[in-house]
């Protein structure tokens, strides 16, 4: 699958918004652990602030929402976006996960559940523990 069709699948796998940060590890994730699964160019990420970071995630999410599939909308009350697929996106996701195994599947529904299950900081520190290589430009102090 494409980067995009990466950020849809667990867009919609997520069974809600996503924040940044809960998108940028669990794209991390995956090209870390499965990066085969990335057809074409993958993501580049760096350590940032709060661990792995690129910004081409964000723009592949953006494409997704000028297509309709999905939704970028402010977070109330803060200055970043929450991210979430529609029904058109989660359609389309259903079709893109039906030329996948059920081994990749499930990985994938699993990634993205156990991001949105995680607070900021024990996301964070779970990445920061399996991948010590992208704490190196940290701001975060939980």
């Amino acid at each position: 699958m494409t980067r995009k069709e990466l950020v849809l699948v667990l867009l919609a796998a997520a069974s809600g918004p996503l924040t940044p940060v809960q998108l940028q590890k669990a794209a991390f994730l995956v090209q870390r652990q499965a990066g085969w699964l990335i057809k074409g160019t993958p993501f580049s990420f760096e350590p940032y602030d709060y661990g792995p970071f690129d910004r081409g995630v964000y723009v592949e999410a953006e494409a997704l929402a000028t297509n309709g599939d999905v939704v970028v909308a402010p977070h109330e009350g803060s200055r970043w976006n929450m991210y979430s697929a529609t029904a058109q996106g989660q359609a389309k996701a259903q079709e893109i996960l039906e030329k996948q195994s059920p081994k990749v599947r499930s990985y994938l529904a699993n990634v993205s559940k156990w991001v949105r299950s995680q607070s900021f900081s024990g996301l964070v520190k779970s990445i920061y523990a399996a991948y010590p290589d992208m704490k190196v430009n940290s701001v975060f102090q939980g």
